[in-house]
């Protein structure tokens, strides 16, 4: 069983599950998701003889969400990480995360190695900082209907979004993103539009899960997560002095092979060569037939290859 509490970390304060004792684990969700998202992997981490804490990352659920864009930069999301661990009393962890949690997890383990011993990504590779900012680079490429774009705007993919939140859970997570096209966005129908409607849950998302999502954005809303998007390029200006840097520490990538992050020419690209950025990569696990939400789809699989990871 897990507890829940809040704790004062980098001037928010951050809501977090947590369980278990030994060594720390930290786990750092993505968007559009919650703390809850590691249901299955904060008791089997416990059992296997981790002290698991998984906040409600910044902007999200039940945490703090400042109200200025330029808050929600990766050394902010790092930033948290870090005084988050130091908030448990502890010096050293290990950190795992996902979709947007994987670049926090891959970027501590590259800005606070003396921290982080360990660090595994999910469904997102190690960063490849780009020789441009994201989002001149698509609007060079000519593309102008990216999700990433969509979400540029304050207050347009909020309103969305909050329409029906409950609507938009199942939406997002019950459809995945194993179709590449889900990413690009009709401005007519928008970013939810595109996704089919009306077809049942899949076997690991129940509408008892989509009520726990739906209540986490009942107290945050979207713009918090969606600020995360509305500081790619900034991002990218920040860390210009680890361009090509490695991450030494002991790392584990997982995805699933119908992951449209992965699949993609760049995102296959970037799990190929991750070995630059990861020297010392112990495993790069493709779960065949499994798609984005990969810890709550295939979580025994996922678990299996945690725990060896982590022991």
């Amino acid at each position: 069983m897990s507890s829940s509490r809040t704790i004062s970390a980098n001037g928010i304060d951050m809501f977090v599950r947590e369980a278990g004792q030994g060594p720390l684990v930290v786990l750092c969700h993505g968007w559009p998701e919650l703390s809850y998202s590691w249901r299955h992997q904060i008791t089997a981490l416990a059992a296997a003889g981790f002290r698991v804490v998984a906040p409600d990352m910044r902007g999200f659920g039940r945490t703090g969400a400042p109200a200025e864009v330029g808050a929600y930069t990766i050394f902010d999301t790092v930033g948290d990480v870090v005084a988050l661990v130091a908030a448990l009393g502890e010096t050293r962890a290990m950190i795992v995360g996902h979709d947007w949690g994987a670049p926090v997890a891959w970027h501590a383990a590259l800005f606070r190695p003396d921290i982080f011993t360990k660090v595994a990504g999910l469904s997102v590779p190690p960063p490849f900082r780009g020789r441009g900012r994201p989002l001149e680079t698509l609007r060079d490429s000519g593309i102008t209907n990216f999700y990433w774009q969509y979400f540029q705007p304050p207050g347009v993919a909020e309103a969305e979004f909050e329409r029906d939140i409950a609507h938009t859970m199942r939406l997002v997570l019950g459809r995945g993103v194993s179709d590449p096209s889900s990413m690009f966005v009709d401005e007519a129908k928008g970013f939810l539009g595109k996704l089919p409607a009306g077809m049942p849950l899949p076997a690991w998302l129940t509408e008892a899960d989509i009520a726990e999502f739906a209540e986490g954005y009942r107290h945050s809303g979207f713009r918090g997560g969606l600020n995360w998007y509305r500081n790619l390029d900034r991002n990218w200006e920040l860390t210009a002095p680890w361009q090509d840097a490695q991450i030494h520490q002991p790392s584990l990538f997982i995805a699933g092979s119908n992951d449209s992050v992965i699949t993609g020419l760049i995102g296959a690209k970037r799990v190929a060569d991750m070995e630059r950025v990861l020297p010392n990569l112990k495993q790069k696990l493709i779960i065949e037939g499994a798609g984005h939400w990969i810890q709550q789809e295939r979580p025994d699989e996922v678990n299996k290859a945690l725990i060896a990871f982590l022991k």
